[in-house]
């Protein structure tokens, strides 16, 4: 078999099993476990896979510039920010994380649904300026312009003096195995601070996020408290959801 053929291969068995180890395709296909590692280390070149000890994760297709992404999903993504925006109680102090997604949701505030919204995303705070009942507090720091969202120590600094009642938390994978991840390092960084500093977090996940993995963890599934999706999910996702007590909640297209 050709190596072309070969990784076309693993690639029909990721998209079916949603990862590969490189022991169990060393065995099917009569090959080295270097010469698997050979074939996924030139996939993850490509990026069409990611590689995790051990084997090999469906790469996110949500780490594209910002307003690539925003064109991504653009339904699924709504829907899950219209049904996420019913979470919110009046009166609530709400974290809302910087991304595509959270994005959407400010479209579906009720206008006289008084909150206070804190957010290190410069895009969403200018988005709630005209919103009549909801004040805002702008955490600053650099401008990570990948995510457009604030980052650094005295992003970290503002962070530890807030108490949240929610933060909606912005990811580019989810996983059963990998759990919550995202492309930048720092960035996963600000995701736990501020999932640290609120009562509980929920996590909206687009169709194209579900089974995919980015390089950095922010945590393990146990990290959210609630995951909103509008898509079915296989049993093994469900399975490992309700082992770590995380309730999914389907949104209507």
């Amino acid at each position: 078999m050709l190596a072309s053929q070969r990784k076309q291969q693993i690639l029909q068995i990721l998209a079916e099993k949603k990862q590969v180890l490189s022991s169990e395709l060393s065995q099917r296909f009569g090959l080295s476990e270097d010469s698997i590692r050979r074939d996924l280390r030139e996939l993850a070149a490509e990026g069409l896979v990611q590689r995790v000890h051990g084997g090999a994760l469906p790469v996110s297709a949500a780490l594209a510039p910002f307003e690539v992404r925003k064109s991504v999903q653009i339904n699924s993504k709504r829907a899950v920010a219209k049904r996420a925006v019913s979470l919110i109680q009046p009166g609530q102090v709400v974290l809302i994380d910087g991304g595509t997604t959270t994005e959407e949701m400010i479209t579906f505030l009720p206008p006289d649904l008084a909150i206070t919204v804190v957010t290190h995303s410069p895009s969403i705070a200018v988005r709630l300026v005209s919103h009549p009942s909801v004040e805002v507090i702008l955490i600053g720091g650099a401008l990570f312009k990948h995510s457009v969202v604030t980052m650094g120590a005295s992003v970290l600094e503002a962070i530890s003096r807030i108490n949240a009642d929610l933060f909606f938390m912005g990811v580019t994978g989810v996983h059963k195995t990998a759990g919550f991840t995202t492309g930048n390092y720092e960035e996963a960084g600000i995701k736990r601070a501020l999932s640290g500093r609120a009562a509980e977090t929920v996590v909206m996940a687009s169709q194209e996020k579900i089974n995919s993995a980015s390089p950095f963890a922010i945590g393990d599934l146990a990290l959210a408290g609630t995951l909103v999706v509008d898509t079915g999910l296989e049993p093994e996702m469900q399975a490992a959801l309700a082992r770590q007590q995380v309730a999914v909640i389907r949104a209507d297209l």
